[in-house]
């Protein structure tokens, strides 16, 4: 009943002014999420695609939009006297829809258009790897010699998945690649394109099959390729190596290389952004009197003048040695390293003696964070 019929323009969810081109767009939007191909079983999508249809088939066409906006349903409803060539003839096979072929093409894909996607040439795939350094490899560069699975043209068919190098169109589908099929329901002839099932999407048919590659054309293999470690290279970065990834499709390039990177631990250093980091034990004399120490370095051992009263936990820093800026190796980080004092044990005699000496004789001045502790304790319990 037209009485019962929600408005056409708040179906397509349009203003009443709205131009034939906004109609256009806001149909195709709805008609995408409701088409019955993308919701089979759904009662609820396929009446809201019915009522869509309804209502573009009205509001597409000047003159029936025009008795629709005098009229309302009415006038474009044959069974009332104001109708005259209403929906209902042309909706079953979308005859009097004007430009409904031009549309779903536009949705669901039309012949030649997805069968020229399907054979321009496309880019293979990307590989991912693991790349495993050492701390001085991932600081100073390298280079690696790693395996990657990758998919490469067969060399038994060339690629081209045939033993005798015959490739014949598709007979079904006529080298589209794909077939149209229409389906009825609630009274509507609805086609589809579908990728033909005889050449898988191809259009081409082989008769012969490779053995090697059974007709695909491809095969994977394990290749081995070089990696060039740029210096300062951090753990979780990824090294692209391209064109050496999976090889395209109807001429098309290969794809890249990932090799992300993971550092092993190092027994000394760790890193924190360019810097490098370490810890240096030290003895209680080295502390109390100043020394000349030796620091690791990436580059070696340094000489580095520790001053007296050193305690421990303190840092230092030696500009310059730590790691290189990724493509800038001339800007370096520092070398980080803190004072760990280190208390002597299994004392001889001697030791303990000239110790027990050496405490007796220690005061406020000598240890002044000991006495300011120790103060504060009296003034809380007093």
């Amino acid at each position: 009943m037209a009485e019962n019929k929600r408005d056409y323009y708040e179906v397509l969810g349009v203003e009443k002014g709205a131009s034939a081109e906004e109609i256009k767009k806001a149909y195709r939007k709805s008609a995408m999420k409701y088409h019955p191909d993308r919701n089979p079983g759904d009662k609820t999508a396929e009446e809201k695609f019915k009522e869509l249809g309804e209502a573009y088939e009205v509001l597409s066409d000047d003159e029936k939009r025009s008795r629709y906006d005098q009229f309302g349903h009415a006038g474009v409803d044959p069974n009332f006297g104001a109708g005259g060539g209403g929906y209902g003839g042309g909706f079953g096979g979308f005859g009097g829809f004007g430009d409904f072929g031009d549309i779903f093409g536009d949705i669901f894909g039309g012949g030649r258009s997805r069968q020229a996607q399907r054979n321009a040439p496309m880019r293979g795939e990307n590989v991912g790897i693991r790349l495993e350094l050492t701390f001085e490899e991932a600081a100073f560069g390298t280079e690696k010699e790693v395996n990657v699975q990758r998919i490469e043209n067969c060399g038994s068919c060339n690629g081209t998945g045939s033993a005798d190098g015959v490739i014949e169109t598709c007979s079904q589908c006529r080298g589209a690649g794909q077939v149209r099929t229409t389906q009825n329901f609630m009274g509507m002839a609805v086609q589809s394109t579908t990728t033909c099932p005889a050449c898988g999407g191809r259009g081409k048919m082989v008769k012969n099959p490779c053995n090697t590659c059974r007709g695909k054309g491809k095969v994977r293999r394990t290749q081995k390729i070089k990696v060039k470690v740029p210096a300062g290279v951090d753990a979780g970065q990824s090294i692209r190596v391209r064109g050496e990834g999976c090889v395209g499709s109807n001429g098309g390039p290969s794809g890249d290389v990932l090799a992300e990177v993971y550092i092993r631990r190092h027994p000394i250093f760790r890193r924190e952004n360019m810097d490098v980091l370490c810890e240096v034990p030290i003895t209680f004399t080295q502390a109390a009197l100043g020394s000349v120490i030796e620091v690791p370095t990436l580059e070696g051992k340094r000489s580095f003048d520790l001053p007296e009263g050193t305690q421990t936990g303190r840092e230092f820093t030696i500009a310059g040695v730590g790691i290189p800026q990724v493509g800038n190796p001339k800007r370096r980080g520092n070398q980080r390293f803190t004072v760990v004092v280190e208390t002597p044990t299994r004392l001889t005699r001697e030791q303990r003696e000239l110790l027990e000496k050496l405490e007796k004789t220690l005061d406020g001045k000598t240890n002044p964070k000991r006495k300011k502790f120790f103060d504060t304790i009296k003034d809380f319990f007093e």
